[in-house]
């Protein structure tokens, strides 16, 4: 056990080291940062100084090197906008972020798995098609897409709900929906096809043939023998969720670390960006990290591999 905690250790801090230097690259390929604080006529000796002054003027091997040094020790610089420390700005947002994320999570289970209960139960059946028909539809449409049309029917047309901002329950409702759309159609599914799988057991068809009541079969021994593999999702669709609110904050104006970084990248400022990636990237290696040893521990066969 502790050589399979030890690897998945390595295996985070080669994700977290991957992640940065992807973004470093990607981003520095956006632009030149000191044309969206410069004049548009600004000379070419004041363009060149404020250059020499970020630091964008060196080769990007030696900014590169710079930068991972002093990740390690949790310095990102300062906000090349704000003047403000990257890092803190990043960590102030994601109470936000989690809020949102926490309540995608929830909503998530508590329609999905009564639903992919209910499907498996009625499998080929005409509510066990519809459900199979809309978790499709559900994981193929678009977050932001599903957003924008919410704010049209909710807040444009029917003026029931904000369409942006937050602070209140109110504000929270309609990113959360468009959150938990993804995550509610996989959990459906994979409620579903652990439940089927469950459900063909010998075990069960002889608790049936005993004259076991349904719901005896379903809650007692059916769902409660399928939430190992469901729990492990859970834990692993949670950093999806805090990645995937980068758009839907977007797009509500939420005020998380998704629209933070939205914002940064349109006005370049590269600090904010490589922090919050950080950010991100620990959250999520530490869910996966956490889901792979718990699950190592119900299962011994996974720590040799």
């Amino acid at each position: 056990m502790l050589d399979f905690i030890v690897k998945r250790v390595v295996q985070v801090i080669i994700v977290v080291f991957l992640a940065l230097t992807a973004v470093f690259f990607l981003i520095r390929l956006s632009g030149d940062p000191t044309t969206l604080f410069l004049p548009p006529d600004a000379p070419r000796e004041q363009i060149e100084e404020y250059r020499e002054l970020l630091g964008f003027n060196r080769p990007l091997y030696e900014q590169y090197a710079e930068f991972m040094l002093n990740a390690i020790q949790g310095d990102f610089g300062e906000s090349l906008r704000s003047g403000e420390n990257a890092l803190g700005l990043v960590l102030e947002r994601m109470p936000a972020t989690f809020q949102l994320a926490l309540s995608a999570l929830t909503l998530s289970l508590l329609i999905a798995i009564p639903l992919g209960v209910l499907s498996a139960y009625k499998r080929n059946m005409l509510f066990d098609k519809a459900s199979v028909g809309i978790t499709v539809i559900g994981q193929a449409i678009p977050n932001f897409w599903f957003g924008l049309i919410l704010i049209f029917i909710f807040a444009a047309q029917l003026k029931l709900l904000p369409s942006s901002g937050g602070g209140t329950m109110l504000h929270m409702i309609l990113p959360v929906i468009t959150l938990a759309l993804y995550s509610i159609s996989r959990f459906v599914r994979f409620t579903r096809s652990a439940m089927l799988d469950v459900l063909s057991k010998d075990y069960i068809r002889t608790s049936k043939a005993a004259g076991s009541p349904t719901s005896t079969l379903i809650m007692k021994y059916a769902l409660k023998n399928s939430l190992i593999p469901i729990i492990t999702l859970v834990a692993l669709d949670l950093g999806v969720l805090l990645g995937g609110a980068i758009i839907t904050e977007a797009v509500f104006s939420w005020p998380g670390v998704g629209r933070l970084l939205h914002q940064s990248l349109m006005n370049r400022d590269f600090p904010i960006v490589l922090a919050g990636v950080f950010i991100i990237a620990i959250i999520y290696a530490v869910i996966n990290f956490i889901a792979d040893i718990l699950y190592a521990y119900v299962n011994p066969q996974i720590r040799v591999k």
